[in-house]
C-alpha cells in the first residue's frame, strides 16, 4: 500500500468509523454490525461509502474515468493546450503555501497534512513538498500520479484529530454538501490544526456534472466559521474572471466540439493578457467583489463565528 504504516493505523471505515484490517486485496471493517469491505487497487485503498457518495466503487476498480468523464484528451489537444497561453493565473497561491508551511512548522517539526483533491500537485504547493519535513497524504476521487487514497470528502476515512493540516484547493465547488465536508475537515484536524482552502467565486462551470457551488469571500469564510482566521482574500482576481467570462460567452454560441475548440483557441489568444492585470488589482478591496477565486487560511478553534460577526468581516468596496 502507498500509505505509510503510521497513516494506515489512522484509517477508519467511511460507513461506521470503526477500524479497518487488511485482508488480502481488501480493507475490511472490524465492526461486526458493519461488515463493509473496501478494495485496494495497485496499493490505493478505495474507501467510498456508496450509500451517500455520487461515486461508485466499481468505477475505481475498473479504472473508469470518474471526476471528468471523457476527459482523456488526444495528444493533439494536449499539445495545443501546452502551446496556447492560458487565461488562468493564481496570483497568491505560491505565497499562501509558504505561509501555510511556516504556520505548520511553527507548531510541529513534522506535520502530517491531508490533501483533498490531490491526484496532482496543486498550483503553488512546491513550498510544502520541498521542505522534506511535511508528510502529504494525497486523496482524491480520481487516479493520478500522487493519489494515495480514493475517498469522498463527505466521509473522510480517518479517525478524529489525525492531521496537523488539511488542504482543499479548488475542491469545495465540486462537492454536493460543502458544509458537511468542512465539518469532516474540522473533525480530522488536531487541536490548532491548520486548513487551507481555495474556492472559485466568479468562474463558469468547469467540472461538468460535478460542479455545484460558488462562494463569495464571506461565503467562503462562513464555511469555515469554526476556524480562527489567519489570512483570507482573493487568490485569482477580476482579470481572470473577465477572461473566463469572455471564453464562456463565446462557447455558449455552439455545441459543436470542433467549433468550441476553435472558440477556445480564439479566446486564449485574445484574452490571456487580462490575467496579468490581477497583479495590480489583487490586493484592492474591489477585487474581493469580483475575484475569480478566494482563499482562506485558518486554525481550528473552539469558537464558532456568528452570522453577525461574519457580516462585519466584509472588506469589499461596495
Amino acid at each position: 500500500m502507498l500509505l505509510s504504516e503510521d497513516v494506515r493505523k489512522l484509517l477508519r471505515c467511511p460507513r461506521c468509523h470503526f477500524g479497518l484490517r487488511a485482508a488480502g486485496r481488501t480493507l475490511d471493517c472490524v465492526a461486526g454490525h458493519c461488515g463493509a469491505k473496501f478494495p485496494v487497487v495497485d496499493g490505493v485503498p478505495i474507501l467510498i461509502d456508496e450509500r451517500f457518495s455520487v461515486f461508485a466503487i466499481h468505477d475505481f476498480v475498473r479504472r473508469q474515468a470518474t471526476f471528468f468523464p471523457g476527459s482523456r484528451n488526444s495528444r493533439v489537444r494536449r499539445t495545443i493546450r501546452r502551446v496556447l497561453p492560458t487565461i488562468s493565473k493564481s496570483i497568491k497561491s505560491k505565497s499562501n503555501y509558504v505561509r501555510v508551511r511556516d504556520v505548520l512548522l511553527s507548531e510541529t517539526a513534522s506535520p502530517r497534512v491531508l490533501v483533498i483533491g490531490g491526484s496532482v500537485l496543486g498550483e503553488g504547493m512546491e513550498a510544502l513538498t520541498r521542505t522534506g519535513a511535511i508528510e502529504l497524504i494525497e486523496s482524491d476521487v480520481s487516479y493520478g500520479p500522487r493519489t494515495k487514497l480514493i475517498c469522498d470528502a463527505h466521509e473522510i476515512p480517518f479517525e478524529d484529530q489525525s492531521f496537523d493540516g488539511v488542504i482543499t484547493q479548488a475542491v469545495l465547488e465540486h462537492v454536493v454538501d460543502p458544509s458537511r465536508c468542512c465539518e469532516e475537515i474540522y473533525r480530522v484536524l488536531k487541536q490548532r490544526g491548520v486548513v487551507y482552502s481555495e474556492t472559485p467565486f466568479i468562474q463558469q462551470v468547469h467540472g461538468g456534472r460535478y460542479d455545484f457551488t460558488r462562494f463569495t469571500h464571506l461565503g467562503h469564510r462562513g464555511l469555515f466559521r469554526r476556524f480562527e482566521e489567519i489570512e483570507s482574500g482573493a487568490v485569482c482576481g477580476p482579470g481572470m474572471a473577465l477572461a473566463w467570462s469572455f471564453r464562456y460567452f463565446l462557447l455558449s454560441f455552439s455545441t459543436s466540439k470542433s467549433m468550441r475548440a476553435v472558440l477556445r483557441v480564439f479566446s486564449s489568444l485574445t484574452s490571456f493578457y487580462l490575467k496579468y492585470v490581477d497583479y495590480y488589482l489583487i490586493a484592492k478591496p474591489g477585487a474581493l467583489d469580483a475575484a475569480s477565486t478566494c482563499y482562506f487560511i485558518g486554525r481550528k478553534s473552539e469558537k464558532s463565528l456568528s452570522g453577525r460577526e461574519l457580516v462585519e468581516l466584509y472588506r469589499g468596496a461596495v
